[in-house]
């Protein structure tokens, strides 16, 4: 009788054997989680106590704050992830388009600026079709694309900064995504860094809509459909929710002892102000919905519209939380910092022609 442990999928680690071992505790993940609670439970029963010093108010009061804003994108991420987890690679793969090639690297492009989330709900679902059998590049231009590029991130930034800006910076964005896919697929293809494992070819007269309508019918909605689900969308999102809930902590103590609002004042279209701004984006974890609003000060008080769109994309580009997620996901340190080298200095070029265009 084999034991069913040895039999794992192939995105999870093969044990030498059948039996389980004792797991070390996610000190990372529960550390942070437990961290997040109490300042959010402090904020939420005394948000002006007079007992602590000033600084530790405002690090409770940024945990409050950056968790009622992203709250529903990780909700709806872990969703996503349970419905992508459920969903056959072939699938995926399907609609991926080809694993190489611009046809596959502008689907995800086009997938992650459709897909209406924020760059935390994002970051699970691109870290699970990665193990559902998406190429490095067409996860990297599904991420590039989409953290502020969904329809409720554009209609705020459309009233912020109007609609010409808007466009310019999705443009840019969506180039940006697509020529860094290509340049991972290349890299990949020439042995620079390891292709994906968990990559499946689609069955040979593969049809999705038919595999699609029979998969369906076979499927039963019942109780513990759902609770398995549940479960998936849990189990599958640990790993981006160590390092989100540690990017909150980082990212409240950094709004302690800095205002965002200076960003108006220090970051102007110079050299010196894009730097700084790439600095600060790099150095301040902050969400979709927090990133845009700043971004907007930027080109309208700063008059720097480069430095607003630097500020969005630096943030995902050499965001820790997205570099540490390739890194688990991958299992590969190269294909993680390859993403801040290849899409920091289009970065920096796109948005120092900007500054040149000016308002």
């Amino acid at each position: 009788m084999t034991c069913p442990s040895c039999h794992n999928e192939p995105s999870e680690p093969v044990t030498s054997s059948c039996h389980p071992t004792k797991r070390r505790p996610d000190f990372l993940l529960w550390g942070s989680l437990v961290g997040v609670l109490m300042l959010y439970l402090h904020y939420a029963l005394a948000p002006t106590s007079t007992l602590f010093a000033s600084w530790y108010n405002t690090l409770a009061a940024s945990v409050f704050e950056l968790m009622n804003t992203i709250w529903w994108g990780i909700a709806i991420g872990m969703l996503m992830v349970a419905i992508v987890g459920r969903i056959p690679r072939e699938f995926v793969m399907a609609m991926l388009g080809t694993r190489t090639g611009y046809k596959g690297i502008l689907r995800a492009t086009a997938a992650g600026v459709l897909l209406d989330l924020c760059s935390h709900g994002i970051l699970m679902v691109g870290s699970k079709l990665y193990e559902r059998g998406a190429s490095c590049g067409q996860v990297m231009a599904f991420l590039i694309a989409s953290p502020w590029n969904s329809f409720s991130l554009t209609l705020i930034l459309i009233a912020l900064i109007g609609l010409p800006w808007t466009l310019v910076y999705i443009a840019m964005s969506m180039l940006i995504a697509v020529i860094v896919g290509l340049l991972f697929d290349s890299l990949i293809g020439r042995g620079v860094l390891p292709d994906n494992p968990n990559s499946v070819d689609l069955p040979e007269g593969f049809r999705f809509w038919r595999e699609a309508r029979s998969g369906l019918a076979a499927v039963t909605f019942d109780r513990d459909f759902f609770r398995a689900t549940l479960k998936e969308g849990i189990t599958g999102s640990r790993m981006v929710l160590r390092w989100l809930l540690f990017g909150v902590l980082l990212a409240s103590a950094v709004r302690a002892f800095m205002s965002a609002d200076d960003f108006g004042t220090w970051f102007g279209p110079s050299l010196a102000g894009l730097g700084l701004t790439m600095l600060a984006a790099t150095i301040i974890e902050v969400c979709s919905e927090g990133s845009t609003p700043i971004a907007a000060d930027l080109l309208t008080q700063a008059r720097a519209p480069g430095n607003g769109f630097a500020f969005l994309m630096t943030g995902v580009s050499t965001d820790y939380t997205e570099i540490m997620v390739m890194k688990d996901t991958t299992r590969s340190w190269k294909i993680a910092l390859f993403l801040p080298l290849l899409t920091v200095p289009q970065v920096l070029v796109i948005a120092w022609l900007m500054n040149g265009v000016g308002l």
